[in-house]
Order: C-alpha cells, then structure tokens, then sequence
C-alpha cells in the first residue's frame, strides 16, 4: 500500500538543516588562498560569506554624497568611513555603505574599528533592500552598534533601527521628506530628512493647455 506524505515546505527544510559557519580568521585565509578573490564583492555576516551585487549609479552616488555631508561636522569629532570593513565578532566582519567612528590614536592603521568604535552605520539599500532591512541591519544591534539607518531608495525614505540588543534592535522608525532627526551618538548633528534622499527627478512639462473656453 502507498502512503502519501506532505513534502516539506522549502522554510522547514531550511530550518533543520546545518550550514556550516565560517570565522573572520578563516575568512581571511580564504582570500590568502585565492578562494576568494580580490574582485569578489563578499562580506562575513554571523559566520555567512555572503556575495553583495554590484553597486548601481545611483546608490553609488548617495554612498560618495555622505563624506560631502558629513565632512563639515568631522573634525576631530568622528571619522568617516566608506564601504570597509568593521569587525563585530569572531564570525562578523562587514563593510558597511558607510561608518562614522570615535577617533582613535592609531588612526585604525593597526585593526579594522570594533563595535566600540562605531557611532552610527548607514546602508544605502536599492536592490538589496529587504536584506539590508530585515537582517543586515538587526546583525550591527546584535552587535551592539547604537544605531542604524537603512536609506530606502525605492520608497524614498530613511528606516531608522536604534536601541540595540541580544534579537537585535528594538526601535524601527520611518523617516520622510520634511522630517529631521540626528544620531543618537551626535545628538547636536541635526539633518534634515530630505538632504540624505536623492533629489527627487525634475517634474516633467506639461503640454499646454489648447482647450477653449465657450
């Protein structure tokens, strides 16, 4: 006699199989080896290599605009750090869009900055939207970075995660045009909402009017 069974959904069969992780030490001699290669647009996220797509125009844009933005308030306050890596953990080492790091003596010539380093990290997301938002952004409060933000291109508006812990952050906020908001670290850096968005695209002419009235 045969039995039929209900095969099991793809989530559940995700969810009791084993990958195998992978640390940032590892990590490293894998691209000594040339198992990874130079050119690869990778990053180790809790223990996964995970393979970024390339960067697109517009968000590679938005990514240079925040040095332009951030510059005039640095000085000696933070440093500026641009699509390198940070080191969370053992199994963690992204490269965020951008970084803003307490200063430090040695310049961070001699370790990539830590969790205690990071003011505030900011993702730029288009493509990688939802991956950006509901995991890459909860792996830095895991790690205990006070603040993220999330630039959402698509719908044209900044997500704000803050109050970091053990299931990552505890606060989502959405931010529009019009609004102003500052890092929780840099509570004096007040910008607006607007300033960190692309401009939006030139409103197209209208064809004139030729209907007469009667």
């Amino acid at each position: 006699m045969t039995t039929q069974v209900k095969a099991p959904a793809p989530a559940e069969i995700r969810q009791t199989r084993q990958a195998r992780k992978f640390t940032v030490a590892e990590y490293y001699r894998m691209a000594e080896a040339g198992i990874l290669h130079h050119t690869e647009r990778v990053e180790l996220i809790e223990g996964e290599i995970i393979v970024m797509p390339p960067i697109g125009p517009g968000p590679a844009a938005r990514v240079d605009s925040f040095i332009e933005i951030f510059a005039p308030y640095a000085g000696d306050r933070f440093r500026i750090r641009i699509q390198n890596p940070v080191h969370l953990s053992d199994d963690s080492e992204p490269e965020p869009d951008v970084a803003l790091l307490r200063p430090r003596p040695d310049g961070y010539t001699t370790a990539h900055p830590g969790p205690t380093d990071v003011l505030l990290v900011i993702e730029v997301a288009d493509s990688t939207l939802a991956y950006d938002r509901e995991f890459k952004a909860h792996s830095y409060g895991r790690a205990d970075i006070p603040e993220t933000w999330v630039l959402n291109l698509p719908e044209d508006c900044l997500e704000r995660f803050s109050e970091p812990g053990p299931e990552g952050y505890a606060q989502h906020t959405i931010h529009r045009r019009g609004d102003r908001l500052a890092p929780v670290s840099l509570p004096d850096l007040e910008l607006a909402v607007a300033d960190l968005l692309p401009s939006p695209p030139p409103a197209e002419p209208q064809p004139p009017d030729t209907s007469t009235s009667t």
